[in-house]
């Protein structure tokens, strides 16, 4: 088979095996090139299949030796066509490059929010490694069903209060249409706080924690995105935004039992926005961040998904550089809040059009990173060549 993309609404739901190869080897070259560093022994990452999640699980695992175990849900491929999801693909070729270097690692693919999958999860890593060190926590979904009452919520992006009107891209016409955002019931917002708030954090922390699987000085992460005012209407002051409250409350919450029993934290990191298989689906997000590339590349401070979390975990998380704000969030972030970095982004946003959106933003580095993540777009990668499915599908996890 002939793998060329395949987009519908903004979603890729075709991907190329040797291209996610091709994305994965690079980050951890990056890696390897910018050194070793202190760093957690064994890390346990929910949702480290991709964007920064799997960016945390190289930059750990390269970085610093660190055993790694990650939980996510994805789709192997199916017979000849079907080319199943980029984060199995990561999965797959993490695992070979990994077992190249003589790192430890296992993968669990199914639901992180169920029972079932945590007891598993927990089980192995008491037989393994007997403790972790550190708990990422760096899902992206639209749906949950809590396993205490069977209930599946499902979180939507929307406004609170009044609709809000914005200019999003299209993908395959490399161009902008308006978005409208309209405001959520109140039953939208507590649901979305159910899928996307801390309450599956806080029961993986529960449930590790009762097992006795935390060692001293355990730190357990979860990510999030702040932004900017120019996307507080769709961010902070919308049904994510809720969803992010209660994130920070519970981290308040573990900080406070983690301090207590390991002497260690619970902190929340604020990323830096890029193109996830998450964010380019957000209405009005995209043209912020086609912006934000092409002043930051300007600045010369421009940061894809590895070189924020290699600097990250590095500065932040195991080095003395911490960067934290009043709220004691972490902020990795630092260089998109750059005051010269807004105020260039504010102005771009006033006069962006459909006439001038290839000159005053980098759309074409915006989408060029989405083709990326989806295994396309490669200079090394030949894409008119046969890839066979059915045999690359004989590659298991271990």
């Amino acid at each position: 088979m002939i793998i060329q993309p395949a987009i519908k609404s903004n979603i890729c739901v075709r991907v190329h095996p040797i291209g996610c190869k091709e994305n994965v080897r690079r980050q951890i070259e990056f890696v390897k090139q910018s050194g070793e560093f202190k760093g957690p022994k064994t890390a346990l990452i929910i949702g480290g299949s991709s964007g920064y999640g799997l960016a945390s699980r190289i930059a750990l695992g390269f970085g610093c030796k660190t055993n790694t175990v990650n939980v996510s849900f994805e789709m192997e491929p199916r017979g000849a066509t079907r080319t199943g999801t980029a984060g199995w693909w990561n999965n797959i070729f993490f695992q070979q490059f990994a077992k190249e270097e003589g790192l430890s690692f296992k993968d669990f693919v199914g639901d992180a929010f169920s029972f079932e999958m945590k007891e598993v999860v927990v089980d192995y890593i008491k037989k393994k490694y007997g403790k972790i060190d550190l708990l990422i926590y760096s899902l992206a979904s639209n749906r949950r069903t809590d396993p205490r009452d069977g209930v599946t919520y499902k979180s939507v992006l929307k406004s609170i209060g009044d609709e809000v009107r914005g200019y999003s891209i299209d993908i395959t016409s490399l161009s902008l249409k308006e978005e409208i955002m309209e405001p959520a019931t109140e039953e939208e917002i507590n649901n979305t706080i159910k899928v996307m708030g801390g309450e599956d954090w806080q029961m993986w922390v529960e449930m590790l924690s009762e097992a006795g699987v935390l060692a001293d000085e355990f730190k357990t992460i979860a990510y999030t995105y702040l932004g900017s005012p120019a996307t507080y209407p769709i961010y902070k002051d919308g049904t994510i935004g809720q969803a992010k409250k209660h994130l920070e409350q519970t981290a308040a919450a573990l900080d406070n039992i983690v301090k207590e029993k390991y002497k260690g934290e619970a902190l929340i990191s604020s990323s830096k926005a890029i193109v996830t298989k998450a964010s380019i689906y957000i209405p009005i997000f995209p043209v912020y961040g086609a912006i934000l590339y092409k002043v930051m590349k300007k600045h010369g401070t421009h940061e894809g998904e590895i070189e924020q979390k290699y600097r990250f975990f590095k500065e932040m998380i195991y080095g003395n550089e911490r960067i934290t704000d009043e709220e004691g969030r972490v902020r990795p972030d630092n260089l998109e809040m750059d005051e010269q970095v807004q105020s260039e982004v504010e102005d771009i946003l006033k006069s962006v059009s459909n006439e001038n959106v290839r000159e005053i933003t980098d759309i074409e580095g915006f989408i060029d990173d989405f083709m990326k993540i989806n295994g396309f777009n490669f200079d090394n990668v030949d894409y008119d060549e046969d890839v066979d499915l059915e045999e690359l599908a004989k590659l298991e996890l271990l």
